[in-house]
């Protein structure tokens, strides 16, 4: 089924104006009324999608969330999950960063609530521990839930270095840095 390009263009400018409102003030404090005028739309246009501004938030979230997904399993699938067959250049999460920075400029930044990074390393941790435990045996003695804790920061520690770092690092130089990482091993004591 095709989707009316109104609603598509409705949506977007609601998407847009929430994050120029996030990048002055925190989710809670932004009504319908702001953003309706700065997405220069009316409020029954805003209701005929959304209830509250949250719903908005949420389901942009959603949209990145599922392309952020994609984008961390995608050299998985290419090897079957074989992870010393994974190039540089299957790596496809800083594309995905690159394609929503505006939105991780404001989940990363330091003036906005944590509350932000948690429900990103939430929904981020969550499909991790999918893929681990749908694909992976773990040694004994490993816990999971500490294991992908320390995974999902991982990931998110790099893509906060390289949002300080003003996003100036190409792609192919951070897929590299990111594979020689994973190559690391750390001598046993």
């Amino acid at each position: 089924m095709k989707k009316d390009l109104r609603i598509i263009k409705t949506k977007e400018s609601l998407r847009h104006s929430l994050l120029a409102l996030l990048k002055r003030k925190p989710l809670d404090t932004i009504t319908i009324a702001e953003l309706c005028r700065e997405a220069n739309i009316n409020r029954g246009t805003f209701y005929l999608h959304y209830r509250e501004v949250h719903e908005v938030f949420k389901e942009y979230l959603e949209v990145i969330v599922e392309d952020l997904k994609q984008s961390y399993e995608e050299p998985y699938y290419k090897t079957n999950y074989r992870i010393q067959n994974i190039d540089a250049d299957m790596i496809k999460i800083f594309h995905h960063v690159k394609k929503y920075k505006d939105f991780y400029q404001i989940i990363f930044d330091e003036h906005i609530p944590m509350m932000y990074y948690y429900l990103l390393f939430d929904t981020v941790r969550s499909f991790m521990k999918n893929s681990i435990e749908e694909h992976f045996e773990l040694d004994d003695g490993i816990q999971l839930d500490y294991l992908i804790s320390y995974q999902t920061n991982a990931i998110l520690g790099i893509l906060i270095e390289w949002h300080r770092q003003g996003y100036e690092t190409s792609i192919q130089e951070l897929n590299q840095y990111f594979m020689t990482i994973l190559s690391v091993k750390l001598p046993r004591s």
